[in-house]
């Protein structure tokens, strides 16, 4: 029997159980019933549960996800899925917010970036501007490739791989060229990545979904400009994106389209995924075309999400696609300013705003500052976050992300290794590392052809008109599509 990932009732609700006990809300009842008719946990790592369920658990199955979404959750006035872009200012500050977890990191917020355009009589050189997305979309598809081979893996087994392999502290490709029988036997490489990802395979880059969902944004913004809406974004997709591409909250909206649902129930709509980090893949297209301007970055980038999230999720695109706004500003800038600036646009007492200033401070608090040292990041961080979240979930992959970013000071390098060392969603952290590290190096030649060379300045998809396109034609099209 066929099964489907990402979309059966049976598989949803333990995840939508597992998301309630994260909001709050008080799920103890559902969960007794669902136990007791014979439901199962989510699945750890896949997307399917290995046997069908029977026609009773699945009908129970969608009783229970529509109970499940009555619930009211007591965060919701700390995390809207709409929010005033921009609404952290130093003049009207929030004051010192209150964490009931004394762990938590300090808050770094800053007053939003408030640059636009350049100075007076100047104009940004096209050349320099080509060169910067060009490093960006390289980034991108560097750090994906990076992670693909241990995507899905235990942050054990990406360890154990590296170390047996003389790449640890991480920084090259993975290679399977004298791995230990015991160890590949252990810790398997993800199954579709082993043929394009490892050192002896990469020919090209293969296709992704962090690379497909920028292609994507483009087309978008080539056919609606910047004033398109949450429905283009839908129709979009029906048209383009094939629904085997899709997956986790993706896959669930692409469904609900199906089904004749609009958004934003697209997002909400048995969606268990909707605060996973599948939105904050796409926010770099938006970033990449309103250089300097992160509000404008941000709303783009909710307008896209509202789609398939809610609160975090969306916060998640909105965040990556503001701090890439601000890098690709006029101005000199550094990471640390561009992980606060971003900051500002998203709810500061949300979940992902404690996430990324988690993140931060736990780096900023590490005392080597060097690749080995960030072993004691990432373990800080999963004691956090891995008991009760998904390896999908947004929270922990932003507060890696942010992690991995500060500790390496915006290197490329250091920031794609660190970010795909931390386990997790490797493949999209390796990407948006990438992306943003990239555009700060500020050319292809600034990332070091031991990475860029094995890519061959081709990308492979399924987005109609882009198969095979090189990346430096990737950064000309988008300078075209900036506002």
């Amino acid at each position: 029997m066929l099964r489907l990932t990402w979309v059966q009732p049976e598989d949803l609700v333990g995840h939508e159980l597992r998301q309630a006990a994260q909001d709050g809300r008080d799920a103890t009842d559902v969960e007794r019933r669902w136990i007791a008719a014979g439901g199962h946990p989510a699945p750890e790592r896949a997307g399917a549960s290995p046997a069908p369920a029977s026609p009773e658990l699945r009908s129970l199955a969608q009783e229970l996800l529509d109970e499940l979404a009555r619930l009211p959750s007591p965060l919701a006035a700390a995390e809207p899925t709409v929010f005033q872009i921009g609404a952290v200012r130093e003049d009207k500050p929030y004051g010192r917010r209150q964490d009931p977890d004394p762990a938590a990191a300090p808050d770094t917020r800053s007053a939003p970036d408030t640059r636009s355009e350049p100075d007076a009589g100047t104009e940004p050189d096209p050349r320099s501007e080509t060169d910067r997305l060009h490093a960006a979309w390289l980034g991108r598809a560097v750090g994906c490739v990076l992670g693909k081979p241990v995507e899905k893996l235990p942050l054990d087994g990406i360890r154990a791989l590296a170390r047996d392999t003389g790449n640890w502290p991480l920084n090259t490709w993975f290679t399977e060229r004298n791995l230990d029988p015991r160890i590949a036997a252990a810790y398997p490489w993800n199954r579709r990545s082993r043929p394009t990802s490892l050192a002896e395979n990469i020919d090209g880059m293969p296709e992704d979904d962090d690379l497909n969902y920028p292609l994507l944004g483009l087309l978008l913004l080539q056919r609606h400009g910047h004033d398109f809406t949450t429905g283009d974004v839908a129709q979009l997709w029906l048209d383009e994106l094939p629904a085997a591409r899709t997956f986790t909250a993706e896959r669930i909206a692409y469904r609900n389209l199906l089904a004749g649902l609009e958004p934003p129930h697209t997002a909400t709509h048995h969606n268990p995924f909707r605060e996973w980090i599948g939105a904050q893949i796409r926010a770099d297209i938006f970033g990449w075309t309103n250089p300097g301007d992160p509000a404008k970055a941000a709303e783009l980038a909710r307008r896209d999400a509202m789609l398939s999230h809610t609160a975090n999720g969306v916060y998640g695109e909105m965040f990556v696609a503001a701090a890439i706004a601000h890098a690709a500003g006029p101005a000199p800038t550094t990471i640390h300013e561009t992980l606060r600036a971003a900051l500002a646009h998203i709810p500061p007492d949300s979940r992902y705003a404690r996430a990324i200033r988690f993140g931060t401070e736990a780096a900023r608090a590490e005392p080597t500052g060097t690749p080995a040292g960030f072993e004691r990041v990432v373990d800080a961080l999963h004691a956090r976050y891995a008991p009760d979240h998904h390896w999908v979930h947004v929270l922990p992959n932003a507060a890696l992300l942010a992690a991995a970013l500060t500790h390496a000071d915006g290197d490329f390098t250091g920031s794609i290794c660190r970010a795909v060392s931390g386990g997790w969603d490797t493949d999209s952290n390796g990407a948006t590392a990438g992306s943003i590290a990239g555009l700060l190096a500020g050319g292809p030649e600034a990332l070091g052809d031991r990475w860029t060379a094995p890519l061959k300045n081709r990308l492979a998809t399924t987005v109609g008109g882009f198969d095979g396109i090189g990346f430096d034609e990737l950064a000309r099209l988008t300078l075209e599509a900036r506002a």
